[in-house]
């Protein structure tokens, strides 16, 4: 059962209303906030993740976990591909990963066109480095 507070805000982001920026959790991502943080008082974050091309993929996200409630991932374009816990994962356009709260993973690679809508639950959720979950990485596919 939800404990939070009703949230009664409206809210209706266009794509021309936001604009992709850096700044966010990784510098090779670019993020744009599509309101929902606003909207609901802080208790859910909504934002579109994309590919910096200026920064491609080197070293990944590192291994981590995010302290949070909810969080789901769904892969508009292109592809990444995760470590979660020790099974490798490729997640490609049109697919949708329930990270279960607390969840070791590492984003290891990208295409340069991956982009993600990312609803985390509450939006000032953190995130914690944690050691490997395995020493064996698959290597970077390197952009062209």
């Amino acid at each position: 059962m939800n404990q939070h507070a009703v949230v009664s805000k409206f809210s209706h982001v266009k794509p021309g209303d936001t604009d992709f920026k850096g700044g966010g959790l990784r510098d090779f991502f670019l993020y744009r906030d599509l309101g929902i943080a606003d909207a609901t008082g802080g208790q859910v974050i909504c934002h579109l993740v994309k590919a910096n091309p200026d920064l491609p993929p080197e070293q990944g996200t590192g291994w981590h976990k995010h302290l949070c409630d909810f969080q789901i991932v769904i892969m508009t374009k292109g592809w990444a591909r995760f470590m979660y816990e020790d099974k490798e994962t490729l997640v490609e356009a049109g697919d949708v990963i329930h990270q279960r709260p607390g969840i070791t993973h590492y984003l290891f690679d990208y295409s340069k066109d991956m982009e993600y809508l990312e609803i985390v639950s509450p939006a000032d959720f953190k995130t914690v480095d944690v050691p490997p979950a395995t020493e064996t990485v698959p290597p970077v596919t390197p952009w062209k």
